[in-house]
């Protein structure tokens, strides 16, 4: 027996209009965009100071935090494509600190396939010794750590060492130099070793920290929280940081305008006369008298008694 229903009469349904964009795929949507921003500042700094050439062996400093693991995932997104060929390895110092989670970098790096190395070095101890209680540890700790990598890269034939600082911490070690140490001097992308065996670049420099703090969430890094040994963040860089998001908070872009200023250094308009021939500037010929002469004997006294 068949089942029979009522008709119901026809009835006129507005539609719906389209819902928006899935937050799900607005998320994808901005993280690609995100992807293609960091792709395009770091292509652009490794093309403006030569940090990568043909046939390079790249050492790629990896300690667990954001900036490095950006670093390695832009470098091998540009790898791919890259106009020279260079190869990448990843290397990590175990320090030996506490509560070190010892398995996390490997089992990422092999899951990308990347090959790497983990170094293991007692570096905590030492500077837990030799460091009084309550002082900060990071200066030591960085030495010691960085000359074990530039061993490593030595005895390996590393051409170029990579590390991950970027745009705000050169801008921050800019101020750090002009107020407690009286130069200015920075943190260069890119920079020759003082003992001239190793080139070490900082792909990063052009992108901002907080770029990377969103690109690294969106990626879902297994971040290794980086105060393990308890050390406290030292007090002067502390200090130039609030000072840097302060700036930032009341005036926008003031941080890349700073950033900006770094590479257009104009020695005519400063005051250090090793980088412009300021005695050659207007000079009618003839010697000039240095310092010593013009500061030697009293100008309102007879030259017979300049001379006693």
């Amino acid at each position: 027996m068949t089942a029979r229903y009522p008709r119901c009469p026809a009835v006129n349904i507005p539609l719906p209009l389209a819902e928006p964009l899935p937050r799900a795929h607005k998320r994808v949507h901005e993280s690609n965009k995100l992807a293609k921003r960091l792709r395009h500042q770091v292509g652009r700094a490794i093309a403006d100071f030569g940090m990568i050439e043909d046939g390079d062996k790249v050492m790629v400093c990896l300690s667990g935090g954001k900036d490095s693991y950006t670093m390695l995932d832009i470098l091998l997104q540009l790898q791919q494509k890259a106009p020279v060929k260079f190869e990448l390895v990843a290397v990590n110092l175990d320090q030996k600190q506490p509560d070190f989670p010892e398995h996390v970098l490997p089992a990422y790096l092999e899951s990308l396939g990347v090959p790497y190395r983990i170094l293991e070095q007692d570096t905590y101890s030492v500077v837990k010794r030799v460091v009084p209680e309550g002082k900060t540890m990071c200066s030591l700790c960085s030495r010691l750590r960085r000359g074990a990598l530039y061993a490593h890269a030595e005895e390996h034939g590393f051409t170029k060492i990579a590390l991950g600082h970027h745009r705000d911490d050169l801008v921050a070690t800019f101020f750090l130099n002009l107020f407690f140490h009286a130069k200015l001097g920075g943190m260069p992308p890119k920079l020759l070793s003082d003992d001239g065996k190793h080139v070490v670049i900082r792909p990063l420099a052009y992108v901002r920290e907080d770029d990377i703090a969103a690109y690294a969430e969106a990626r879902r890094f297994p971040i290794i929280p980086c105060n393990l040994c308890g050390s406290q963040e030292n007090l002067q860089r502390r200090q130039v940081k609030m000072m840097m998001e302060a700036w930032e908070k009341d005036t926008p872009g003031r941080i890349e305008n700073i950033a900006r200023a770094l590479g257009e250094i104009r020695p005519s308009q400063l005051s250090d006369p090793k980088l412009f021939d300021f005695l050659a500037l207007g000079a009618r010929g003839g010697m000039l008298p240095d310092a010593h002469a013009w500061l030697a004997g009293d100008p309102h006294a007879p030259d017979d008694q300049q001379h006693d």
